[in-house]
């Protein structure tokens, strides 16, 4: 009889998965038509002067004189611009204009690739929000950006527009580069994106292999080690890019520290509330004395920065406001001063696999827009700053 059971759940289990699959793919196909893949929309010319730093009018000026390329314009004559359009206007301007340096943010002449993990120990801290919009603002921004999943449940994936446990279900993902047996080059699993300058490896379930296959490799001294297997792979890929984001799994397994030991600086999410403090303080714990652990047998692990971001606030919670000065006085300025603030806006855009950057201005309220962008375009742009300093640079 028990026997019976379970095969009835278990066939429960898979059937609900079936449906919820195919109604995935269908919200997916109606979300992206028609070639059920996402696409970026066109910029608006308020939109560029804030991601570029040139003013309207001089935007106006350099288009009338012609040293800007012609681009689509809407019903009312007003110009809309591509990803790539922005790109061409900034090359424009790091040759013709003043500080022509400054509109090509990226690495130049001996700085190293910055690889970045977003970590936390607990779920629902904004690790995957915080990856994605920061990769975008990066790529709009003018860096060359690649996005790596690092969690199995590839929720970072699935905002790109793929399927993982259809598309990616036996290969394809970073997975195939990390593997122990004939793991492939890292160039062969990356995608182009519809995210001009920005590039996705993806995840997939079975990354989850991974932990297990470590295990056996640490029993066996199989080379090279978990230690520097992303490290190795990504150097091959190295010179296509300005930094590496990684999405990290909320746990603190072989999977994560394969990561965090590629890594030049780490960025942990918290929520300001009790429970999400007290993980985060257990994760910090037990990274503290497994990376200790790593040091004493492969060396010093030398991260240029660790920083941490304030996520899903709410300004008008007064304990969230408490806890938030609570980690200040205790963490000072390794903590950002802007947070990620808690909006409608992000879940919204969530439920068709958008950011705020890809979101239709004319469908959201204006002033629920104006107040998340302020804050993702805030967080980005002072991490942008850790980012400039670590590469030797002076910011303002």
């Amino acid at each position: 009889m028990k026997t019976v059971e379970t095969k009835s759940i278990a066939a429960s289990i898979a059937s609900n998965a079936t449906r919820l699959s195919e109604a995935l793919n269908s919200h997916m196909r109606n979300s992206f038509q028609p070639d059920s893949r996402k696409t970026l929309r066109k910029f608006h010319p308020a939109e560029v002067s804030e991601l570029t730093g040139i003013s309207l009018s001089n935007l106006r000026t350099r288009h009338q004189d012609g040293d800007f390329p012609e681009v689509e314009t809407d019903s009312r004559g007003r110009r809309l611009y591509s990803a790539e359009d922005i790109d061409q206007i900034r090359e424009v301007m790091a040759r013709t204009g003043r500080n022509g340096d400054s509109y090509r943010p990226g690495r130049r002449e001996n700085d190293p690739l910055q690889i970045i993990s977003i970590v936390n120990f607990k779920g629902g801290s904004s690790k995957t929000t915080s990856a994605i919009h920061l990769a975008q603002r990066y790529a709009l921004r003018g860096y060359r950006v690649l996005a790596v999943d690092m969690d199995p449940q590839a929720s970072l994936t699935t905002m790109f527009g793929y399927r993982p446990e259809i598309e990616f279900a036996e290969s394809g993902t970073i997975y195939d580069a990390l593997k122990y047996e004939n793991p492939v080059p890292l160039s062969q699993v990356i995608r182009k994106t519809y995210f001009h300058n920005l590039d996705l490896a993806p995840a997939g379930l079975l990354l989850s292999e991974y932990e297990t296959e470590t295990a056996y490799a640490l029993q066996h001294k199989v080379d090279p080690p978990f230690t520097q297997r992303l490290a190795i792979a990504l150097d091959e890929v190295e010179a296509n890019y300005d930094l590496v984001i990684i999405d990290c799994p909320p746990q603190l397994g072989f999977t994560t520290m394969t990561a965090l030991l590629a890594s030049t600086g780490l960025l942990i999410t918290v929520v300001p509330s009790m429970l999400d403090v007290a993980s985060m303080a257990q994760f910090l714990e037990m990274a503290g004395e497994t990376v200790e652990a790593l040091e004493d047998a492969a060396g010093p692990i030398d991260w240029n920065f660790l920083k941490f971001l304030i996520a899903r606030y709410e300004p008008t919670d007064v304990p969230q406001s408490q806890m938030a000065g609570f980690l200040r006085s205790i963490l000072l300025d390794q903590v950002l001063t802007t947070p990620m603030l808690k909006s409608t806006a992000i879940s919204d855009a969530g439920m068709t696999q958008q950011t705020i950057y890809e979101l239709d201005p004319s469908h959201v309220v204006k002033k629920t827009l104006v107040r998340i962008l302020e804050s993702v375009n805030g967080v980005a742009d002072e991490f942008e700053k850790t980012i400039q300093t670590a590469w030797g640079r002076e910011t303002d």
